[in-house]
């Protein structure tokens, strides 16, 4: 099944945690709680503000204690805590681990075992001006075919970077597991709009 993922605004937003609390009441599955920079008191302070009963769809990237004290949804490591981790991060049972790749050769090298990473920029990016995709998408069907034939253990790829309702189907033809979603949704004048116009294309 294709699953469709929400990224946070990287920066603070005015009454954030009511407008994530009203696209996970729309549906969202998985919300990404990713603030880079933010130290773990303000990360804090906003699941708090999140009602609990969403807790468990919340994957917050980077400070493991706190997804295991509040028992999120899982732990998203970037490529630079990914680099200083040695040891896959204890989290309680049921709790995911993803990570963020930018190359095929990258998902081809790595051992750990994710339940599902990502893979960016596919297309050029809406919310990085001049972040743009060198993919091109018969390569990386090919790619996810050759991966769907290997023996043993390979991580589902979400796609991201410059997901819109335009080209979702595109993501879907590809061999993509899913997509993460992060400048359509911000940069629209009702983010919960955005959400469900992206839902009618899944």
């Amino acid at each position: 099944m294709f699953r469709l993922v929400l990224l946070t605004a990287p920066t603070a937003l005015p009454d954030e945690a009511r407008l994530l609390a009203a696209l996970l009441g729309a549906g969202s599955k998985t919300l990404h709680l990713r603030k880079p920079g933010w130290p773990a008191a303000p990360v804090e302070d906003l699941i708090q503000a999140i009602p609990a009963q969403f807790h468990a769809r919340l994957v917050l990237h980077g400070h493991p204690e706190l997804v295991r004290r509040y028992r999120l949804g899982g732990l998203h490591l970037t490529g630079q805590q990914r680099a200083a981790t040695v040891r896959r991060p204890t989290l309680l049972p049921g709790q995911t681990l993803s990570t963020s790749f930018h190359s095929l050769a990258e998902i081809d090298r790595h051992r750990r075992r994710y339940d599902y990473v990502f893979l960016s920029p596919i297309f050029d990016s809406i919310s990085k001006e001049g972040y743009g995709s060198t993919f091109k998408l018969p390569e990386l069907r090919a790619f996810f075919q050759r991966q769907a034939g290997r023996a043993g253990y390979h991580a589902p790829v979400l796609a991201l970077g410059g997901i819109a309702a335009t080209n979702l189907a595109l993501v879907q033809v590809a061999g993509f597991a899913g997509a993460a979603v992060l400048g359509t949704i911000w940069q629209s004048p009702d983010p919960v709009a955005a959400l469900r116009q992206l839902q009618e294309q899944v």
